[in-house]
């Protein structure tokens, strides 16, 4: 049971002050009270902050008069019971908590309230329910009460539901107040008895359907029972008797007419308070308009609308240049299939790699989590929905021939790319099996092999001319070129590096123990020691561990490289890291470092990169430090060859898949007489997007759809509509287009220039440009 609290709010005669209350009442919590009673003397704030960490419930109650903001940023599993009425702000900010009010509340109930519920046992001043919030994650905010309201009910309301059962009001002819919704966005308003009007330009009357009707009768016999009127069930059940407002959505509110600034002041300023309104009897002087506020060619700065002008930094950082926001908005509006096919205009491997092997370098630099700390939105959801892909449509072949020699991820892109331009790709490879290291190194646990399969099975039916173990040297090399419009080098790098030391005859190269592991006749003791802590070491000690070794180590000559899935795994299944280490020698029992300590191993591997095999090629083509030396088409010293992948640069899987897009790219263009031209659209810039919409709370991103409405689409409008809706001339309209797209455009003759569109942008599709006029 819990520890039970009692804190007076007088001591000697005397007022605590709200400090000490706050700071007892916190002690207490900390002590394990969780029923604490405050016998208040107008102190404020008593009842928030109060969180169990292990979901008990925490109960506040509170007697004699409460202050201002009581239960304010209270949080979800406390209940807040005052047994009288409320001052200010009850509720303020409440995140989460129950509150209960016998007796009515002043002005602001619910203010700024995100999450939780206030229950009034009569009715409330000014301004409740204004700006409050609602995440589409959790169960939204409510406000239930029992009376009326004061004036400027709901104002700037964003988002939850309050009821107004109108039993006993203040006002018995208007249980709503004076002028109430003004400014609504967001949430519903259930009530009970007559109004005289709200804001018609941002709410409007709806019907209350079956559903909504169950939820208000289910959730009123809770409110009754929390404010102890049970009695009142059946007169609150009359379904005829109750109404609903809800907000009007964006599109709505931009097709009503808008009431100019000159309207407005005759209409509402100076007929509710007299001519000069609340200055009227100071001053007579002439008050007409003053044009200071200008438009057209006046304005010093002008909106343009660049949507699709620039590249959102998820597609910028992809390798292969995937339109990630593409498929993001494809998936918001329902196209799901399409959104996965699209990948397989950029990758054959949409899902083994981006779902995956890839690192992700687009969720790297996604704008939420380099802008604002959010979560990344998670590719790989969309990237493993990939497998579904359909084979793509094929073009007749044009005539051209191209030989890709290495059919690993690289060589395989570039001959899929080809295909799709209508172009016959005859790959050649050295290995048994199609895929490169993909299929014969990178272990199972991080990539299924019905995954790999079914998308090599896919590659293999737009790729039908593929022949594995051909052995490559000059003469042959020397054919293929002749027999080929244009050849394309993509054999990887095969030769491993070795270190020159005593003993390394016992050392396993790191690609030949994973080759031996994935085939099933690897070994290697209960003691293994990898030299090169990257991410291949990292690959080698999950696979060492599943072979049944039980001490792993791996030293390095400085901080290791290894990062992301590789280095997790390694992690996890207890492999030890160790650097900087200088191996001097391999022994019987294991290895010596420069220091003279022996690290015990019965197997020892080396992983400290591979080399590309050479040796086949002609002195016509140019080698540097050890790799094929290319252009920024990936042309090499032969305009008629072509390398791609770690023969040319070592790198990450989808920047050889990335290479291998661009040397097919150029091909096409020089077999069309086109002249090749690489993508020179920039990246945009992150501050023009604007990320308050978006929750600011890490949390994980649960499904694709969940996904898709989290991208900020950066760079390319999401058709929101909220520069429509916050215009404050009405000037910018939505025009559908002849193709069945859309543009937005600013009328020159309303626009003002104010920026308000640039700014509330969440994909930063409009930017101010400083006006020049002609002439």
């Amino acid at each position: 049971m819990s520890k039970q609290v009692v804190i007076p709010g007088r001591e000697k005669g005397d007022r605590v002050p709200s400090r000490i209350i706050e700071e007892r009442v916190q002690q207490a919590f900390r002590d394990g009270a969780r029923d604490i009673t405050v016998e208040a003397c107008g102190q404020h704030g008593i009842g928030g902050r109060l969180f169990d960490k292990e979901g008990g419930p925490v109960r506040v109650t509170i007697t004699g008069s409460s202050g201002q903001r009581t239960g304010s940023m209270g949080y979800p599993g406390t209940t807040v019971d005052i047994k009288g009425p409320a001052s200010d702000d009850i509720g303020w900010l409440n995140a989460g908590a129950d509150i209960i009010v016998h007796g009515n509340a002043s002005n602001g109930a619910a203010n700024a309230i995100a999450q939780g519920r206030v229950f009034i046992g009569g009715s409330i001043g000014a301004r409740g329910m204004t700006m409050t919030k609602s995440n589409p994650r959790f169960d939204p905010p409510q406000l239930w009460v029992l009376g009326g309201t004061g004036d400027y009910f709901a104002e700037f309301m964003a988002g939850g539901t309050a009821v107004i059962c109108g039993v006993d009001p203040v006002d018995p002819e208007n249980v709503l107040g004076y002028r109430p919704c003004v400014g609504m966005v967001g949430g519903k308003i259930y009530f009970r008895g007559p109004i005289e009007g709200f804001s018609q330009a941002d709410a409007k009357l709806v019907p209350i359907d079956d559903a909504s009707w169950e939820w208000l009768t289910t959730n009123m016999k809770e409110f009754l029972s929390y404010i102890e009127r049970p009695e009142l069930l059946d007169t609150l059940s009359v379904r005829e008797e109750w109404q609903c407002i809800e907000t009007r959505t964006p599109h709505e509110k931009a097709s009503r007419p808008r009431r100019s600034m000159t309207a407005f002041r005759a209409e509402v300023w100076d007929a509710e308070l007299g001519r000069g309104g609340i200055i009227g009897d100071l001053t007579d002087l002439n008050r007409s308009p003053i044009p200071l506020i200008v438009t057209g060619e006046m304005r010093r700065f002008v909106p343009v609308w660049e949507h699709d002008l620039y590249q959102a930094p998820c597609q910028a950082n992809c390798p292969t240049g995937i339109p990630v926001q593409k498929r993001w908005e494809l998936v918001r509006e329902g196209n799901v299939d399409e959104a996965v096919d699209m990948a397989l205009a950029y990758t054959p491997f949409p899902a083994t790699v981006c779902g995956y092997l890839c690192p992700n370098l687009c969720m790297q630099a996604c704008t939420k989590t380099i802008s604002a700390a959010m979560p990344a939105i998670d590719i790989t959801k969309l990237g493993k929905e990939s497998i579904k892909g359909k084979m793509p449509d094929l073009p007749e072949l044009s005539g051209g021939k191209v030989a890709v020699i290495g059919g690993g991820p690289a060589g395989i892109s570039a001959a899929w790319q080809l295909r799709m331009m209508g172009h016959e790709a005859i790959v050649y490879d050295m290995e048994k099996v199609l895929g490169g290291k993909i299929s014969s190194s990178i272990p199972e646990h991080r990539i299924p092999k019905d995954v790999l399969d079914s998308e090599l099975e896919r590659i293999r039916k737009v790729l039908p001319h593929v022949y594995m173990q051909q052995k490559m040297d000059k003469d042959e090399f020397a054919r293929i070129v002749g027999d080929h419009d244009f050849v394309i080098l993509a054999t990887g790098a095969q030769r491993p590096r070795n270190l020159p030391i005593p003993g390394n005859e016992r050392i396993t190269p790191a690609l030949t123990f994973l080759k031996k592991a994935k085939q099933g006749d690897g070994s290697c003791g209960k003691r293994v020691v990898i030299i090169g802590a990257g991410n291949v070491g990292c690959d080698v000690a999950s696979e060492a561990a599943r072979l049944g070794a039980e001490d792993i180590t791996l030293i390095d000559i400085q901080e290791p490289a290894s990062f992301g899935k590789e280095r997790d795994e390694a992690v996890r299944i207890g492999a030890k890291f160790r650097y900087p280490c200088f191996t001097k020698e391999i022994t019987e029992e294991g290895v010596m470092l420069t220091s003279g300590e022996v690290i015990p191993a019965d197997t020892v591997v080396v992983s400290i990169g591979d080399a590309p095999d050479l040796d086949y090629l002609p002195d016509s083509i140019a080698v540097e430090r050890g790799h094929v030396k290319v252009n920024e088409l990936q042309q090499t010293t032969n305009s008629n060859v072509f390398a791609i992948g770690d023969i040319a640069r070592p790198g990450l899987i989808t920047q050889a898949i990335g290479a291998g897009r661009t040397a097919a790219k150029t091909i096409d263009g020089i077999l069309r007489g086109t002249r090749p031209q690489s993508d020179t659209s920039r990246m945009i810039e992150y501050k023009r997007m604007t990320l308050e919409y978006f929750d600011p709370r890490g949390s994980e991103l649960d499904d694709i759809e969940h996904c898709a409405n989290e991208c900020s689409s950066c760079g390319s409008c999401r058709d929101c509509g909220l520069c429509d809706s916050i215009c404050p001339r009405g000037a910018i309209s939505r025009v559908t287009k002849d193709d069945g797209g859309f543009q937005r455009i600013s009328d020159p003759n309303k626009c003002i220039g104010c920026g308000f569109c640039a700014d509330t942008c969440p994909c930063g599709v409009w930017t101010m440009v400083e006006n020049t006029p002609v002439g």
